[in-house]
């Protein structure tokens, strides 16, 4: 069992964590007490997870299924040295988007599984040589400019929602304004899921809601699984996905191993070949690629517990709910509104996600390199560019993301030779 990491040690008497002292990865208190803290852990998944698939007319209860499952393979992989719940992945909520206009929810399903391949063979390399190269190919100029495309090319999808039911989106986009700056703790880390709530009220007070499938559906069955179809032509769509999903799941030990003061460097390509696997069996059974939350990060820093075992409760619990069909049907009433009044603050986030990187990456945009290639990616991304090669078509995400990496790395190429640049990458610190 210590293989899997389910050989927990009980922290001091099980039932407190004093001052100063976290719940490692390795430890759990009672079982009562972790039961509780791996529903919070549900629950902090809960709107984020759910709004992939409502956003992109995928079954909920199926990326519920693969969500849970992923989780606990993810906690396998690592053996237990990571505490993480794998849900659904924003990144994915464009090119899942796009590839259905073309080849249908099948062909957009064949892309989420090469998305996980591509992302486990990083993990692989990065398990064989270190994760320093990462920061070669991408440093954060170029990871900050694709996330932040990829959220703001989703601008025009958030905008028709909204203006489906204008009076249920703003109502739905205030409260979880309101939520997030009037309440500590983890009701204020749970403002989206909070504000959809209140969102959907409001909708069913205004007749916007249909509940006529959840009527129907039975209260015990399997969820609705389909098959992957590949072609060519979402590989420039999903590829560019990989890289935000490297940086995120990197982000994400780095922030465990801050918090818990363990260092799980050794552990970074187990965790990046975990939710490659992860988003492999979703694509194969028509659930969404699934990424490391962030949400649950903050339901560990309000707790000071870190420990697995209650991720083992949380990925448990997600597979219980997701043979509901009832259950399953009841989130899929979610209606357009409610839709676009989360979604302008989801999108939003992803895009300051990108500036958030930046930040933190201390990059100068005086060095004409770095703000050249944001320049130019963001508006190839946020304008949809699109460049047809024959059946091939590369939408403003793949060719955006492509920029990003040409543009920095072209540049740089040539500026060395011709020792042209003199600012620094990197703003210095005083």
């Amino acid at each position: 069992m210590s293989m899997l990491g389910t050989r927990w040690k009980l922290h001091g008497d099980g039932r407190s964590v004093r001052p100063g002292e976290v719940v490692a990865p390795q430890e759990r208190l009672v079982w009562p007490l972790t039961v509780g803290i791996g529903l919070q852990h549900v629950v902090a998944m809960f709107g984020a997870t759910f709004l992939v698939p409502i956003l992109t007319h995928m079954p909920p209860a199926t990326t519920l299924f693969f969500s849970g499952i992923g989780t606990l393979l993810f906690l396998v992989v690592t053996q237990g040295r990571v505490p993480s719940y794998l849900g659904s992945s924003f990144a994915f909520i464009a090119p899942i988007l796009a590839s259905q206009q073309q080849f249908g929810v099948a062909g957009a399903l064949g892309g989420v599984v090469v998305a996980g391949i591509v992302l486990a063979l990083v993990g692989a390399v990065v398990q064989a040589f270190g994760a320093h190269w990462i920061n070669i190919v991408m440093p954060p100029v170029v990871t900050g400019t694709i996330v932040a495309l990829i959220g703001l090319n989703l601008a025009p999808a958030a905008k028709q929602n909204f203006i489906a039911a204008p009076v249920t989106a703003f109502v739905t986009l205030l409260a979880i304004i309101l939520v997030s700056v009037l309440f500590r703790g983890i009701l204020g880390r749970l403002s989206i899921l909070v504000g959809v709530v209140v969102g959907y009220l409001v909708a069913v007070a205004r007749g916007e809601v249909n509940f006529s499938n959840v009527d129907s559906a039975a209260w015990i069955g399997l969820p609705q699984f389909q098959t992957p179809q590949f072609h060519v032509g979402v590989l420039g769509l999903f590829v560019p996905v990989v890289l935000v999903l490297v940086a995120e799941n990197v982000g994400h030990v780095k922030s465990v191993s801050a918090m818990t003061g363990q260092n799980l460097d050794g552990v970074a390509g187990r965790a990046l070949i975990a939710d490659g696997a992860a988003t492999v069996l979703a694509g194969f059974g028509g659930g969404s690629g699934t990424t490391t939350y962030a949400e649950n990060i903050g339901v560990m820093a309000a707790t000071k517990v870190y420990s697995t075992a209650a991720y083992w409760v949380a990925g448990l619990c997600a597979l219980l709910l997701s043979f509901s069909p009832k259950f399953g049907e009841l989130v899929a009433t979610v209606p357009p509104g409610v839709l676009g009044g989360a979604a302008t603050m989801l999108y939003g986030m992803i895009g300051v996600l990108g500036v958030k990187i930046w930040v933190q990456g201390r990059v100068n945009f005086s060095n004409q390199i770095n703000i050249t290639t944001a320049a130019v990616a963001l508006i190839v991304g946020i304008a949809d560019y699109t460049w047809n090669v024959g059946q091939l078509s590369f939408a403003g995400i793949a060719l955006g993301s492509a920029a990003a990496l040409l543009v920095y790395h072209g540049m740089t190429a040539l500026a060395r030779w011709r020792g042209t640049v003199r600012e620094p990458e990197t703003e210095r610190v005083e």
